[in-house]
């Protein structure tokens, strides 16, 4: 069994078909050097998912009630390992969970050529959405570019069936010992070549247990989720989007509880079934689409010419570092330059402000935020930054530019979130708090604020701001509907 992101021992699709259909399992992880390699030596996900590994391989010795049994965990590259291990442990298959990124199709199609050579099969299971690829299509046969009517079809599909468990405990006294040669336990981070984090302050549970607790405590505030996720100052996101990233919780448990309390009423388990369901969404979109990855979903949005130069280099650090001179945009780089999360809101201000505030091509924000979130996966992240810079499949209109005056007023109007992570503003009134630069120098100075000094001065005018980028995006002909044409500036 090759765990991948799915690192739990409960309800895993190829670790239930492992241990039906095999008389003894070896469990393995590869730390794969080709993707640790290129990451900073201090990384929350890495550790995340060290910590993570532990109590897998403490979950699968507790289930097979062996002392020698548990995860054999390697740090090498794993296509040229996976086949190695195979043939090292004389096995006659080799089971893991489907991945839909092109990096990972790649490696598998490497893995089950090698293994193939040596006559060992590679099964494959689906664990990581409720539907994926061809199974949710239109009348057509054709894959769905608008989320709604996905939805819509994904909810009709949906029975018991698709959401049950696949029961591990029933057949897990096929999980073999470990030889001898492999009885170590998980590398410290050290011995892979990394460093601890923060992530022991933020307090972020980790492995299955982890997943558990932030569920159970979301459980008692799903109903409200409605009312409570825009707010980012109050608690109302569950925080489980590194353990689905990671698999280290069921999306199948997740989607069962949801849609049950939605059939019960319950808005909140509605709207969060929602969120689940763009997931999948997402997630198709990437396997139909692969050129997302790196061009716009809609080919008319690659004519957008993009700042560019030692400018844009400059306009984009400042966002980067949260210079901007915008609270809610700079609160929300700081949340997750110090956190490796960010609230959903924020993430749709920000990708906003550095697309159509800043003129910065969507790409150098997917890709910022894909070095810094926990949570990064690549369809879901891709699939948000095309939809906030409207080049993506059911988008926002170009001309919908989020104010990000208005929206720090509307979603956190005390400034309860501005505070905690831009102490330098704590004393300003919350009248003064979301646009400092039109404070009267009386208020600044009571509250200790100089602009420019103490806090930045905006990088630009919202309003202008906004003209330049219905100018900017008049190269699109009807695509959102409605001709695009240049205004004056």
């Amino acid at each position: 069994m090759w765990f991948r992101r799915d690192l739990r021992a409960q309800d895993n699709a190829a670790l239930h078909h492992a241990l039906r259909n095999c008389a003894q399992v070896h469990c393995v992880f590869v730390l794969d050097q080709e993707i640790l390699d290129p990451l900073p030596r201090a990384d929350r996900r890495v550790e995340f998912i060290r910590e993570s590994l532990v109590a897998l391989d403490e979950d699968l010795r507790k289930l097979a009630a062996q002392e020698h049994a548990g995860l054999i965990v390697r740090h090498a590259v794993a296509r040229q390992e996976i086949p190695r291990l195979a043939l090292s442990l004389g096995v006659e298959s080799v089971f893991a969970n489907h991945d839909y990124e092109p990096q990972a199709i790649e490696r598998d199609a490497i893995v089950r050529g090698a293994l193939a050579d040596e006559g060992i099969a590679l099964h494959t299971y689906k664990d990581h959405v409720v539907f994926e690829r061809d199974e949710i299509l239109t009348a057509n046969g054709t894959p769905y570019g608008v989320f709604t009517p996905y939805r819509n079809a994904w909810l009709k599909k949906v029975d018991p069936y698709y959401l049950k468990p696949f029961p591990v405990q029933k057949h897990a006294l096929a999980l073999a010992q470990r030889p001898e040669p492999y009885r170590h336990p998980v590398p410290l981070l050290e011995a892979f070549g990394f460093e601890t984090t923060n992530l022991t302050e933020l307090r972020l549970p980790t492995g299955a247990a982890g997943g558990q607790q932030l569920f159970k405590e979301f459980l008692a505030r799903m109903d409200h989720y409605h009312e409570t996720r825009d707010f980012p100052g109050i608690k109302g996101p569950s925080y489980l989007g590194v353990h689905l990233r990671f698999g280290t919780v069921s999306i199948r448990q997740l989607a069962a509880a949801a849609h049950e309390r939605a059939d019960a009423a319950s808005e909140g388990a509605r709207v969060w079934l929602g969120e689940l369901i763009w997931r999948d969404f997402y997630a198709q979109v990437l396997a139909h689409f692969p050129h997302v990855v790196t061009r716009s979903y809609k080919p008319e949005y690659d004519a957008i010419h993009w700042e560019h130069g030692k400018h844009a280099d400059r306009l984009f650090a400042a966002w980067c570092e949260g210079r901007t001179g915008y609270p809610i945009v700079d609160a929300a780089m700081a949340q997750l330059n110090q956190t490796g999360y960010m609230h959903n809101r924020l993430r749709m201000i920000a990708a906003s402000f550095l697309v159509k505030d800043l003129g910065i091509d969507w790409r150098r924000g997917e890709r910022y935020f894909a070095a810094h979130l926990n949570d990064y996966d690549l369809a879901s992240n891709n699939g948000g930054w095309q939809w906030s810079s409207s080049t993506g499949c059911d988008a926002q209109p170009y001309f919908r530019i989020f104010n990000p005056v208005s929206q720090s007023e509307k979603f956190d109007a005390e400034g309860r979130f501005i505070r905690r992570y831009l102490p330098s503003l704590a004393r300003l009134p919350a009248n003064a708090l979301h646009a400092p630069w039109e404070s009267d120098p009386e208020t600044l100075l009571a509250a200790g604020v100089e602009l420019g000094r103490d806090y930045p001065t905006p990088l630009v005018s919202h309003a202008e701001a906004r003209e330049t980028t219905l100018n900017r995006y008049a190269v699109v002909r009807k695509v959102d509907g409605q001709p695009a044409k240049p205004r004056k500036r």
